[in-house]
Order: structure tokens, then C-alpha cells, then sequence
């Protein structure tokens, strides 16, 4: 009896083995949205949502399509995902913002990052970066810490309330135990131009937002809030070479799919992702947006979520802000 029940499980496992590879080899049966909860055309994430859905289509043999879905930060296209078909024909391209921050961030937020989304992988991130007008007498990293201590609530500027520039100032003013002021605009063009007249001389600004400002000089670069230096401005030290290794800030961007989708549907996406991050030409265009390839596997994606949302967790609760 017990023997004929080791039979029957084996025989299980042999069949639902051979089930996720069928389920693998037949996806995509249909066409693929990938929906990006940001506007068209604007930043980093809907372009690489683009560039990705032309690879994946020729790595995989479907059609795959970008659909935008923006509004709330991120929130209004995550719940639509959310309450898609767990097949693998609906999936999510978001960042850190959405998946992270989020969870803290908003009283009533529509879906939780964990418990409805199943981890496909992160395909890279932007790294903020600290950057001065040329008015603010600093040169590094030590030196700008002092100046704000003596000018206590020195204005820097963002693109709203929860954004990642103001959560990495929130990172940098809870490490260094100096205040500032938050002045919020709507959207980077704004907050970047005050940056350049000197009206608010400070900013966390993305890498690709701000390197052409910082090789014309017209504004100075501290340093880089990421573990290595950006290929965009390699002449600029990450915070850890500047002395802060602890603040460290960047917007990573990743595949999510809703919950119950099948393990071998995750994985195949996972590895054709993981083999286009590996392609010379592709990683060079990556690096022309600033872009850090990443990659790993679904379980490496879930543990880094699990730390980030902890890190942005305990940042934003700090920093008393609520967006109801």
C-alpha cells in the first residue's frame, strides 16, 4: 500500500512536471500586453517596456504589446494587472516606486506588491545622484553634509511627494541627521530647471535626467547614490567611495505577473530576459539610457523585493509622508 502510494505521488510529480513544460512551450498563445502604469514616451520606463517588447517577440516567437495604463504613481495600472487572467498574457513593467514605496506610502493602496504579483525579474536600474547648483560652495559629499548643518532647511526639489527623488532625500537626510526643505514640482522638467537658475540648489536627480547638465557644468555632481559608478558619468563617485556607504538609491524597473501564474510560465519569461540582458548590443543601449542591466532569477527577485520594501518602508514612515 505505502509503496503504491509512492508510485501515485511520483506519478503526480512526473505529470505536473510535464504539464509546466507544455504550459511553457504553448505561451504565448496569444498576443502579450505588457502594460506600463506611466505615460507614454516620458522617462526611462516606457521606452525599455518598448525595447524589450521587440526582443521578447523575436526571442519568443508572439506578438508583444506595450499598453499604458498611468495614474497614481503607478497604482491604477497595477490593479488592472492585478485582476487580469494569471496566464501569462497580462503582465506588469513598473519601478520601485509601484512595488516598493507604495506599500507605505498610500493609506488605501489597490493591491499589495507581495500577495498579488508573482516576481519575474528585475531588469535594471537608474540610480539617483546628488547634484548642486554651482552657487552651493561644495565639492564633495563631506563638505556639502557641513553646509547643510549650518544652513538648516536648504531647499531641495523633486518631482512630488513619494517620488524617487524625494525618497532618496529622505534616505540622505535620515543618514546624515540634517534637515532640509522638500519643495515639490510637477514633474522633473520644472524641478530641473529651478535646479539650473539656483532657485532650489539642490536635488536627487535620476542619472539620465540630469548627466548632460552635469558634462556642461552647469551644475556640480556629488555623487552617485548606487553600488558602483554610472557608465553616464564615470567620473562621478558613488556614496560609498564619497564616504557614505549606507545611502544608496536607485530606480529599479521589473517584470511582475499576477498571482498564480504558472511557475513555467514565469520562468521561460525570466530566462528570455535574463538572455537579452546578456546580448553586447542590447546592454550598450541600456547604457546610452543610463541603465544598469540586473537580471537573476524569480526567487532573487522576491527577496530583493522583501529588502526593499523594508529600506522604503521605514524611510517613508520616517519622513511622516501619506498620501491618502
Amino acid at each position: 500500500m505505502k509503496r503504491r502510494t509512492l508510485m501515485q505521488s511520483g506519478v503526480a510529480l512526473a505529470g505536473a512536471l510535464l504539464g509546466g513544460a507544455v504550459i511553457a512551450q504553448q505561451w504565448p498563445s496569444k498576443p502579450v500586453t505588457i502594460v506600463v502604469p506611466f505615460g507614454a514616451g516620458g522617462g526611462t520606463t516606457d521606452p525599455l517596456a518598448r525595447m524589450l517588447a521587440e526582443e521578447l517577440g523575436k526571442m519568443l516567437g508572439g506578438t508583444f504589446v506595450v499598453e499604458n495604463k498611468p495614474g497614481a504613481n503607478g497604482n491604477i495600472g497595477a490593479a488592472y494587472v492585478k485582476g487580469a487572467a494569471p496566464d501569462g498574457h497580462v503582465v506588469l513593467f513598473t519601478g520601485a516606486g509601484t512595488m516598493a514605496t507604495n506599500l507605505a506610502l498610500y493609506k488605501n493602496l489597490p493591491f499589495h506588491p507581495q500577495k498579488d504579483f508573482e516576481p519575474v525579474i528585475v531588469v535594471g536600474n537608474v540610480p539617483n545622484i546628488l547634484v548642486v547648483h554651482p552657487s552651493i560652495p561644495v565639492n564633495n559629499v563631506k563638505e556639502f553634509v557641513e553646509y547643510v548643518k549650518k544652513n538648516p532647511g536648504a531647499n531641495f526639489g523633486t518631482t512630488g511627494n513619494g517620488s524617487s527623488m524625494h525618497t532618496a532625500a529622505e534616505l540622505f537626510r535620515q543618514s546624515t541627521q540634517t534637515t532640509m526643505t522638500h519643495v515639490p514640482f510637477n514633474g522633473a522638467g520644472p524641478a530641473t530647471t529651478s535646479l539650473l537658475s539656483g532657485e532650489v540648489p539642490i536635488m536627487f536627480q535620476l542619472v539620465p535626467g540630469i548627466a548632460t547638465h552635469v558634462k556642461a557644468n552647469k551644475v556640480k555632481a556629488l555623487a552617485v547614490m548606487a553600488p558602483k559608478r554610472s557608465v553616464a558619468l564615470p567620473d562621478v563617485p558613488t556614496m560609498a567611495e564619497a564616504g557614505f556607504p549606507k545611502i544608496e538609491s536607485t530606480t529599479w524597473l521589473c517584470f511582475a505577473a499576477p498571482k498564480g501564474t504558472p511557475k513555467a510560465v514565469v520562468d521561460r519569461l525570466n530566462g528570455a530576459v535574463n538572455k537579452i540582458l546578456a546580448q553586447p548590443a542590447f546592454r550598450e543601449r541600456l547604457a546610452g539610457m543610463g541603465v544598469e542591466p540586473m537580471g537573476g532569477t524569480p526567487a532573487e527577485f522576491a527577496a530583493f523585493l522583501d529588502a526593499e520594501i523594508k529600506k522604503w518602508g521605514e524611510v517613508v514612515r520616517g519622513a511622516g509622508v501619506v498620501i491618502e
